[in-house]
């Protein structure tokens, strides 16, 4: 009986001391924080429905990052991608009368080739992760700034904007008499759609089985016989796309072109990652995990919003979450 005990208790700690586990008990703990201190204004319906939309834009961008990362590399462009895609769409509808179905496809497409040109400089031109999305970011960014005239640019077409103002759900008639929508935002079901069809990739496929194999050990994984040039082209050009996704959608939402619009995405979507159980080292990352640090990352902006925290204050928790996460790999790692 004694050992049955002992059994489950071994196997409880095994789950906690993940990395994941630890970043969902804390999300508990700050969501249970949050609502004793604000008031009952993290718990009303219009404060969860934008936070929901807040976390999908920063889960899609952490997905791409978290496929990246199990390879043991990184992606800095995420961020940039995200502006990228936002600016084309804009300047595409704007000023080019472009169909908005074209504009968006025209949008996924370069961002898609953005991460092909990190694939390339990664694997072909032997570049260190960090230097060549590091320096594709700092080209997209110069880049949008020089096609936007670094201005912010409005009047994108009504139809655009629509699609993050899509909520899925019921029509209620409030207090007011007012004609009240409750649901799933449009935005929070791509998410999910997106968290389903990673880890299906991750679970069923030899892409996803390749990216773990590849992340643990390349040279073991390119004699075993996997194309490790087409499954880095293939990560990287995933973040692109997912980055685009991400990047259309919080265009729509917030209704003009910005130029520096994902800037900081790229320290979002790694604290995700990472706090979510994802090796810097490569060959290990769990989708789920990333799903978890997504929202906790959303909720400590959220709530430091709800407290009227100075930004810089919410950025050194952030900052003090990655270096804590990392530090608990490591030592994992040392046991």
């Amino acid at each position: 009986m004694e050992n049955k005990k002992s059994g489950l208790l071994v196997r409880l700690q095994n789950k906690i001391t993940r990395s994941y586990g630890i970043a969902l008990v804390v999300l508990l703990i700050l969501m249970t924080v949050l609502s004793l201190t604000t008031g009952g204004n993290f718990l009303t319906y219009e404060n969860i429905f934008n936070l929901s939309r807040a976390t999908s834009v920063y889960g899609i961008v952490a997905l791409a990052m978290t496929f990246v990362i199990i390879t043991g590399g990184i992606d800095l462009s995420v961020g940039a991608n995200v502006g990228l895609a936002g600016m084309l769409v804009t300047l595409l509808t704007v000023h080019r009368g472009v169909n908005m179905w074209l504009a968006m496809l025209i949008a996924v497409v370069a961002c898609a080739l953005v991460g092909l040109l990190n694939g390339i400089l990664i694997y072909d031109g032997k570049l260190p992760p960090f230097i060549a999305t590091l320096g594709s970011m700092t080209i997209i960014r110069a880049v949008i700034l020089l096609i936007s005239d670094s201005r912010n640019i409005t009047g994108l077409p009504e139809e655009f904007l629509k699609i993050s103002k899509i909520t899925i759900g019921f029509t209620k008639t409030n207090n007011l008499g007012m004609s009240v929508t409750y649901g799933i935002p449009f935005m929070t079901l791509v998410w999910l759609l997106l968290i389903f069809a990673s880890a299906a990739i991750f679970k069923y496929t030899y892409f996803g089985r390749n990216i773990f194999a590849i992340g643990s050990n390349c040279d073991a994984a390119r004699l075993s016989g996997i194309s490790v040039r087409k499954t880095i082209y293939g990560v990287y050009v995933s973040s692109g796309v997912l980055c685009a996704l991400g990047g259309i959608l919080l265009t729509s939402r917030l209704a003009s072109g910005i130029p520096t619009l994902g800037t900081g995405y790229e320290m979002n979507a790694i604290a995700a990652a990472v706090v979510g159980g994802a090796s810097m080292s490569g060959g290990v990352g769990y989708i789920g995990g990333t799903v978890v640090g997504a929202i906790l990352i959303a909720t400590i902006r959220n709530g430091g919003t709800l407290w009227s925290l100075n930004g810089q204050i919410i950025e050194i928790l952030i900052g003090c979450l990655i270096i804590a996460a990392v530090l608990m790999d490591k030592l994992k790692k040392t046991k």
